[in-house]
């Protein structure tokens, strides 16, 4: 039986309340900026600035801002990109994979708080059920994809 309309509703407003909370926070965090864009750099061997900045969706120009105060920093190493002369890749440094921990943990300390008074069990239910929404949310994605090629494109038979 699927949920109650106004129980989705519900939850849909608490769950909104909550990403707009942590949006704000993370936009007032320096720390929290710089761990998405060492994650971000870390996820790949070397990146360009231009993935880095579609991986944050944010505008190229402030990634190239960014990605100079990582490297005066220490924590990510810039090199030409010998495929494309007009860019460059960005690495992480040992120091950056550090930087990138400490903050991961600060993150984590910080969300302790949040549940120091919850049941273990509770915060096994909570993760077990965002990981379930994230499923739904990529398999509804999923089966909602439209074909790649524009209407003005089809060949209609």
């Amino acid at each position: 039986m699927a949920p109650d309309r106004s129980d989705v509703q519900s939850m849909v407003i608490a769950l909104f309340t909550l990403i707009g909370s942590m949006d704000r926070a993370a936009r007032q965090s320096a720390d929290a900026s710089t761990l998405s864009l060492l994650q971000a750099v870390a996820s790949r061997d070397a990146i360009r600035p231009s993935e880095i900045a579609d991986l944050q969706h944010v505008h190229r120009s402030l990634v190239t801002r960014q990605v100079r105060d990582l490297e005066d920093k220490g924590y990510a190493q810039v090199t030409a990109d010998p495929a494309d002369g007009r860019s460059c890749l960005v690495t992480l440094t040992p120091a950056g994979a550090d930087e990138m921990a400490r903050l991961r943990q600060v993150g984590v300390d910080r969300f302790a708080t949040f549940v120091a008074g919850w049941e273990p069990e509770e915060v096994r239910t909570l993760t077990a059920l965002l990981e379930k929404l994230q499923s739904s949310k990529a398999a509804t994605a999923t089966q909602q994809q439209r074909p790649g090629r524009r209407r003005w494109a089809r060949q209609d038979t």
